[in-house]
């Protein structure tokens, strides 16, 4: 998939949290809620972690040298892998350890109106920064799940952002009930309970994307799909009879590796057998776009001549 879309998606989010933030911070400081402190920190955490993303593809877009001969596409999945560990240790573990002490030590909130009204106008912007991601993640998710398109996608940084866009929604939403209840009630406990939840909930959110950057940082290969149209593809049935085995691994977002060993026929000219390597790489190139390097290796088809 081209950058364009995800970038699209990661300004949009980028422009959304850093005016939250402000305004959050300025909640903060009139309301004394650690609802809205964690969802401050929170904002601030989600705005440095679309600066990184954006510098991951920046990095990206840098050619191929000596050092890294396959070029520096990976950049995109470690930069993704850095936002993961910020949103786990700035955003999640300040938020559980500020619920826990304001749940020992509660304080009484002032003007709790104000943070109702900065987090309905904060929902109304991260909802817009959700829906960009949304309509940005359709044009390439398919018939795929929500799920299946996060835990499958080679393409880091719209996963990345829909991630954070619905655990900020949902904070949110917690750190709204939190001011709430202790408005109704009179009671600041439940806003150091919202703030513990929305901790434990950008927990669970970050451990979710460092597993999935983990692997993609380590190497994936193509998904089950490609990998069928890419073996369809290589053999034509003549020059190229099957293959005999076939290794992909993506090498950034939009950049695939195909390595195959195929099976020519017995009595294949060198001509025949470069001529067949040639149009099958166009056959892959055309199945699967992604794949730009394709190493192919010809070998006689034994058990084509042990048949006969």
């Amino acid at each position: 998939m081209s950058a364009s879309g995800s970038k699209k998606a990661i300004l949009a989010a980028l422009g959304a949290n850093a005016g939250i933030a402000v305004a959050k911070f300025a909640g903060f400081l009139i309301t004394g809620s650690s609802s809205m402190l964690a969802e401050s920190v929170h904002s601030v955490a989600d705005t440095s972690n679309q600066g990184l993303l954006l510098l991951g593809q920046k990095k990206a877009e840098r050619e191929a040298d000596q050092l890294h001969p396959f070029g520096y596409g990976r950049s995109r999945y470690f930069y993704s892998f850095v936002v993961a560990l910020v949103l786990f240790t700035l955003g999640s573990m300040f938020a559980i350890y500020e619920g826990i002490h304001k749940i020992q030590h509660p304080e009484d909130l002032n003007s709790a109106y104000v943070a109702v009204i900065i987090l309905l106008v904060a929902i109304g912007l991260e909802g817009f920064s959700f829906w960009t991601a949304i309509k940005e993640s359709r044009l390439i998710k398919g018939d795929s799940t929500w799920w299946g398109f996060i835990r499958n996608s080679r393409s880091p940084e719209l996963p990345v952002v829909l991630l954070e866009d619905f655990g900020a929604l949902i904070g949110l939403a917690l750190a709204l009930g939190g001011v709430a209840l202790t408005m109704i009630t009179g009671n600041p406990v439940f806003d150091g309970i919202g703030t513990l939840c929305i901790g434990i909930l950008l927990g669970i959110i970050a451990i979710i994307l460092i597993v999935e950057m983990q692997s993609l940082l380590i190497g994936e290969g193509a998904t089950s799909a490609e990998t069928d149209r890419i073996l369809a593809a290589l053999v034509d049935g003549t020059r190229i009879e099957r293959v005999i085995h076939c290794k992909t691994q993506y090498l950034g977002p939009e950049e695939l590796l195909v390595a195959a060993k195929v099976a020519v026929p017995f009595g294949s000219t060198i001509s025949d057998v470069a001529a067949a390597i040639d149009d099958a790489e166009v056959r892959v190139r055309a199945a699967v776009p992604a794949a730009r390097v394709i190493y192919l290796e010809p070998d006689l088809d034994r058990l084509a001549k042990d048949a006969r």
